[in-house]
């Protein structure tokens, strides 16, 4: 195969869409060596690493409630005398399988009689079985939303004229989306969400989530967009659950003297907090900005998409055809269908700035924030994935907060809204997918190759998973795509694969000898395989960590 490199990994789960800035360079159609296949990744099962956390659920016989049955032309003390098989129990036992589904298992206590048994599953659907004596019966629904729901099961002994019921309240395991501000949660510069310090070398901070304004207690994740800056020496940033173990992942790697944001979706832990690790050599300063969270009620699902580009001021796209760049101060709205969105997932990019500065995207209905989604210094092209909420008229806005003018590209890569049944399902653990710098790992992605990723090949109910990419050893410029594979893994083993489309979109880019990483929600597209394209012509290493995966079953 020619420049295609295929990781046969194990993980079990699906993606949402790449995005991103196309330069130039991006339209030379045909890649420029040939290249080997890549050697299989060790294997990862997303899905099953998902389902470890999964909460389990009872109900005791103490729970049921026994019942006499009417019958004609019999008084109530000549039921109660003929009312027989007084063991009859029932005890209530269930699991999540899934976003929204349940095995349940219903143990009966019985003498040996007929039984009718009804299961009411709480969402207008019902499962009928018969039973005889002391049995054992297993059931599985899906729920079509999150949230929780009550599952009633009564037994019926038409014989001996007595019924019981036991009920079991069932919290699905997937988490729907909330759009939250944007709102400041930490600045470490001014003492905002803590103490006035910068974050010291190989310590925490931690970041309160739950309680913290009106996002309530119980909270699972949270989507944070992460900046560090005043950093005098290189290092990383790891974003994790307060009281579960700090990940080997991480979320952003910085140089001396940047400022680099990055979006991330990190579980909260029980206590409502986030830890943001500095992993560098030095103190840095912190700042999290929150957009939205996630908990296991009915709200807005994830649907993702194939990357669209909405805005291009290179080009003329968007803003009503306007060409042009975005004056210094000024900004521009995007606007979606009235109702359909209550946020939006984009990649923004800015390239050809005059001067230093920031982007700040919000909904239109509110004013301009003191958060920023991105930072950016004269004549740089960098991008950063953000969610948005969306104003009650559909729109978005975007600032540049810049004194000079800039271009700006926006791809649109999903959305979030209330006829999504798209729920998060977050790692306990995030894994590892790929990292070409590793001895079993067959090298740098080639120049205008990819890697092929199988992440969710034959899963059905998958439709996206939240992903960090990492580029580094970086021998020139260019940008990372990120996009569903056309090919199926069978195809890939028969020597039957076709060459993929190349992407028009990106998710990163990079100069070099940089170290550059952006949240990516890839989607899974219609085989479970997502390739990672490098557009730039020299080879580079590439990173990618999966956080969690979204699932509509």
């Amino acid at each position: 195969m020619r420049n295609r490199r295929l990781v046969a990994s194990a993980v079990a789960i699906a993606a949402a869409a790449g995005i991103g800035f196309v330069p130039g360079a991006a339209h030379a159609a045909d890649p420029v060596s040939p290249g080997a296949q890549g050697v299989a990744a060790p294997g990862f099962d997303v899905k099953k690493a998902g389902q470890a956390g999964f909460q389990k659920f009872a109900s005791p016989a103490g729970n049921a409630v026994r019942r006499t049955l009417p019958a004609a032309g019999k008084t109530a003390s000549a039921l109660q005398a003929a009312d027989g098989n007084p063991g009859l129990s029932v005890v209530l036992a269930a699991e999540a399988t899934s976003a929204h589904g349940f095995r349940l298992v219903t143990t009966i206590g019985s003498a040996d009689v007929s039984l009718n048994v009804v299961i009411d599953w709480g969402d207008g659907t019902s499962d009928r079985a018969d039973a005889f004596g002391d049995e054992v019966l297993t059931s599985e629904h899906v729920y079509a939303e999150a949230g929780e729901h009550q599952a009633k099961i009564t037994v019926t002994d038409p014989v001996n004229q007595a019924e019981i019921v036991n009920e079991l309240p069932l919290l699905a395991a997937g988490s729907d989306f909330t759009p939250y501000g944007p709102t400041r949660l930490l600045d470490t510069r001014n003492a905002i969400g803590g103490s006035r310090a910068n974050v010291p070398a190989y310590k925490s901070v931690r970041v309160k989530v739950a309680g913290n304004g009106t996002i309530p207690a119980g909270v699972t994740a949270v989507a944070l967009n992460v900046t560090v800056t005043n950093a005098t020496s290189g290092g990383h940033v790891i974003a994790f659950a307060s009281g579960r173990e700090r990940p080997a992942t991480s979320n952003l790697n910085f140089a001396p003297g940047q400022t680099v944001p990055n979006l991330v979706i990190v579980p909260v832990g029980k206590d409502g907090y986030v830890e943001l690790y500095n992993g560098g050599w030095d103190s840095i300063d912190l700042i999290a900005d929150v957009t939205g969270y996630f908990s296991r009620t009915q709200a807005s699902g994830y649907t993702p998409s194939t990357p669209v580009r909405i805005v291009d001021t290179r080009a003329g796209i968007g803003r009503g055809g306007l060409r042009g760049q975005v004056a210094g101060q000024g900004s521009f709205k995007i606007q979606f269908p009235r109702g359909l969105y209550t946020a939006v997932a984009l990649n923004v990019t800015v390239t050809n700035p005059r001067d230093a500065g920031h982007l700040t995207a919000y909904p239109s209905d509110q004013p301009a924030p003191t958060t920023s989604n991105l930072n950016f210094l004269g004549g740089q092209t960098i991008a950063n994935s953000v969610i948005v909420p969306v104003a009650a008229d559909g729109s978005v806005t975007i600032r540049n907060g810049a004194w000079q003018p800039t271009d700006v590209v926006v791809d649109l890569v999903g959305n979030y809204s209330t006829g999504s049944a798209g729920s998060l399902m977050t790692l306990d653990e995030p894994g590892r997918v790929l990292d070409t710098r590793a001895a079993d790992s067959d090298g740098p992605v080639s120049p205008r190759g990819y890697y092929a990723v199988p992440l969710s090949p034959g899963v059905h109910g998958v439709s996206g998973y939240v992903l960090n990419t990492t580029v580094t050893n970086t021998r020139g410029p260019g940008f990372l795509s990120v996009a569903p594979d056309p090919n199926s893994l069978a195809d890939y083993e028969n020597g039957t694969n076709v060459w993929p489309e190349r992407p028009v979109s990106s998710t990163l880019n990079w100069t070099r000898g940089a170290t550059v990483p952006n949240l990516a929600q890839a989607s899974s597209g219609k085989n479970g395989i997502v390739d990672f394209w490098n557009q730039g012509w020299e080879p580079t290493d590439l990173i990618v960590d999966v956080f969690g995966y979204y699932e509509t079953n």
